[in-house]
């Protein structure tokens, strides 16, 4: 039996460096790389380093809700994305928090407007970390929002 912590096909995680405290991501063990959905993109050099500004929504399915980033642009590479489409994209390495656990990720930007997830987490984000149960969703539950009670009425 492995000592690996099991996840689900979905769960909620936080990117602390990009004050994401709360994003809800697709496990896909079929991706290699993980992806943020972020738009308005620039990559810029300040002091010598090469820096990337971008703006997220976090929340699926609204667009109200923005974060505006700035990270260390790690490199740039060709990503293959599902509908066989390439696309060259920056990539940032970041930390990521899920479980209790941190550790940093690499994570490409790119616009996921008309996918399902603000977020995709893929094989190398996860590897030698969980194992996933493809039946089950949100097994961590100190990220999921609470949910507001509904008032009655007389």
């Amino acid at each position: 039996m492995s000592d690996l912590s099991i996840i689900g096909w979905r769960e909620w995680l936080a990117l602390p460096d990009l004050d994401l405290a709360r994003i809800k991501a697709k496990v896909d063990t079929g991706a290699r790389s993980s992806s943020l959905h972020a738009y308005d993109i620039e990559v810029f050099t300040r002091r010598g380093r090469d820096l990337v500004r971008f703006t997220v929504h976090p929340v699926q399915r609204e667009t109200k809700t923005t974060i505006h980033c700035v990270a260390a642009l790690h490199e740039h590479r060709h990503v293959k994305s599902s509908s066989g489409h390439r696309e060259y994209r920056p990539i940032i390495r970041t930390l990521i928090e899920l479980g209790g656990e941190r550790w940093p990720i690499d994570l490409t930007l790119t616009t996921r407007d008309a996918m399902g997830f603000r977020m995709l987490l893929g094989r190398e984000a996860i590897r030698k970390r969980f194992l996933v149960d493809s039946g089950r969703s949100y097994l961590f539950r100190e990220l999921v929002p609470k949910r507001k009670k509904k008032k009655r009425r007389p």
